[in-house]
């Protein structure tokens, strides 16, 4: 058995992707399962200097170990090419603003926009001809109507209309792979055989599970697990404050309080070290209730 951490540098780590890596952590050394790690860099224009060094410090000062890696995207593009090369995608010039005005686009899934309406669909025969109308393509992925089916190993039965909420998706941006591509490549190519993430990620699902179909791979099992939620609801973010795990450490607070905290959000007794946590995990004992951080907590964390 094989998981995967795969940070992300268009941000700090903070509390509520430590509690996901935490708990996907917990869940390989308590099945003495394989521990990738993954630099998921491909979002060129948001990638900020640094943050890769400061994720890795993070995680280590978390206790979080791995065993492969870390691999980063970035160095990973020819095999993105390549499969995108096997798709069948089709080359999109069409702008977010002109799908949002397309009067056939409702919206689709939170945080991803309008509905694709299909508009380039068989509009150009090359990239070149796409170029040629004026705009560099992104390519899109054709989903046939019918609904996606899948068992997660968290969150149960799962049933997607990929076609009529999502539409026909972006495999490649015009600067470069997209997330739903390069993660497909990457869980195959690595080996990865369970994959547990947030549930805002639930959606990503289904749609990578077409890719696996067409790229004839093997899927991992997933596990999708409740976010962590700012007091007005809403995933935690900048908006709700500070969150960051390197702002706790500045702060001065000690590696064993962050931990106490994300235990306590996720049904498991306070220990001092992650390892101390490994004994008896279950994803089954974590609430299925999104957890909610307070303003009550920063000060507690902060030992105000």
């Amino acid at each position: 058995m094989k998981t995967r951490l795969a940070p992300s540098p268009t941000g700090a780590l903070h509390l509520g992707n430590a509690r996901t890596f935490l708990l996907t952590w917990l869940w390989a050394r308590s099945r003495d399962a394989r521990i990738v790690l993954r630099i998921e860099d491909i979002d060129g224009p948001r990638v900020k200097a640094g943050a890769t060094e400061q994720a890795l410090s993070d995680l280590r000062w978390l206790g979080l170990d791995w065993d492969e890696g870390p691999f980063v995207q970035t160095e990973r593009l020819e095999l993105y090419r390549a499969a995108l090369e096997r798709l069948g995608a089709y080359p999109c010039i069409c702008s977010r603003k002109e799908i949002e005005l397309a009067a056939s686009a409702p919206h689709g899934a939170e945080d991803e926009g309008p509905r694709y309406p299909g508009t380039c669909r068989g509009r150009f025969a090359s990239a070149a001809l796409a170029r040629a109308a004026g705009r560099e393509p992104a390519w899109r992925f054709p989903v046939e109507p019918g609904v996606v089916r899948f068992r997660d190993l968290f969150a149960g039965e799962q049933a997607f209309d990929v076609a009529s909420s999502t539409g026909d998706f972006v495999v490649s941006k015009a600067t470069g792979p997209a997330y739903q591509l390069a993660v497909v490549v990457d869980d195959a190519a690595m080996g990865i055989t369970h994959v547990i993430r947030g549930d805002d990620l639930l959606p990503s699902t289904p749609r990578q599970l077409l890719l696996y179909e067409k790229l004839g791979l093997t899927p991992p099992s997933f596990s999708h697990l409740p976010l962590v939620v700012g007091e007005d609801g809403r995933r935690l973010a900048k908006r709700h404050g500070d969150t960051r795990i390197a702002t706790y450490r500045e702060a001065g607070v000690p590696a064993a309080r962050v931990l106490e905290l994300l235990a306590r959000w996720s049904g498991l007794p306070p220990r001092a070290t992650a390892r101390d946590l490994v004994e008896g995990f279950t994803l089954e004992r974590i609430p299925r209730e999104r957890v909610v951080f307070t303003a009550a907590e920063d000060r507690w964390l902060r030992g105000a």
